[in-house]
């Protein structure tokens, strides 16, 4: 048995491609902005993917660059100049930042309905609550990756390696509201694969090259690698994909899996951005 892969260039390419339909047809054109702090080449990298992504959709973007020692008074002013800026409709602070700025601060300091990525507290709380305004955009885009496979959700076992603000606990939150039962794992989590063999649905958010091995997987299970590591320059995911693929039921490479959706659930929330400010 080989597992199938799920594409998500492939899936991510028809999101943008309905985007640029809707777009199309807005009196106003939707307006993305990045800040990005320092010289960090894979945050380099990424903007300048979503800039690409920006301007497919026909969304106005722009990109603003800050020094590596900038005060964190500096970046929060910048982020309430965004605030106030009519042509922008949402924002992203590209993380990881300096260690002398406190993340949460700065995406506190995001107004939730400018937050593309979701990750604002007030976003957060409406998806505890099943109130789902913005969704986190790399777990949005797993449930899509997890649903183009056709399985029924409902009553499967997911297992969710990692604890994350970004991906783990917003994509546990998810998964329940699909009426999976969910098991969240992590670090003290041991053994590992006592959990990672009874899932339905397994989701690897961990940041550890090649975790997951063919031995950690239950026959015919739905592998969702959500990591991304460098190894001899090399590219690689969380999950032992050329093991792993031999007993799953589908499978995300990497690249080409999470990452490309990711970007396009995240100009999904852009647009997202736009309708609830016509409503304000």
């Amino acid at each position: 048995m080989t597992a199938k892969i799920i594409d998500g260039k492939a899936i991510a390419a028809g999101i943008r491609a309905e985007l640029k339909k809707k777009v199309s047809k807005l009196k106003v054109k939707p307006g993305l902005a990045f800040v990005l702090v320092g010289d960090n080449p894979s945050s380099e990298v990424y903007v300048k993917g979503k800039d690409k992504a920006c301007k497919e959709v026909g969304f106005y973007s722009e990109i603003y660059r800050l020094k590596e020692d900038v005060p964190e008074v500096e970046l929060l002013d910048l982020i309430n100049r965004l605030n106030q800026n009519k042509k922008i409709h949402g924002m992203i602070a590209q993380l990881p930042l300096p260690r002398h700025i406190n993340p949460q601060l700065i995406i506190d300091a995001i107004l939730p309905y400018k937050d593309a990525d979701g990750l604002n507290p007030v976003n957060m709380g409406n998806l505890l609550v099943n109130n789902n305004k913005i969704i986190p955009a790399t777990p949005k885009g797993i449930i899509k990756l997890i649903e183009s496979t056709g399985i029924k959700m409902e009553g499967k076992h997911a297992v969710v390696i990692g604890r994350s603000n970004m991906v783990g606990k917003p994509v546990s939150l998810l998964l329940q509201q699909k009426n999976c039962t969910v098991t969240m794992c992590h670090s003290k989590s041991r053994p590992l694969e006592k959990y990672t063999k009874e899932a339905d649905i397994l989701v690897v958010a961990i940041g550890k090259p090649r975790l997951i091995t063919k031995d950690m997987v239950k026959k015919g299970a739905v592998v969702i690698d959500v990591g991304t590591s460098k190894v001899y320059d090399k590219l690689v995911g969380d999950v032992d994909f050329d093991s792993v693929k031999e007993i799953a039921g589908y499978i995300t490479p990497v690249p080409g899996g999470v990452g490309p959706m990711t970007i396009a659930c995240l100009m999904e929330n852009t647009l997202e951005c736009v309708e609830m400010q016509k409503r304000l």
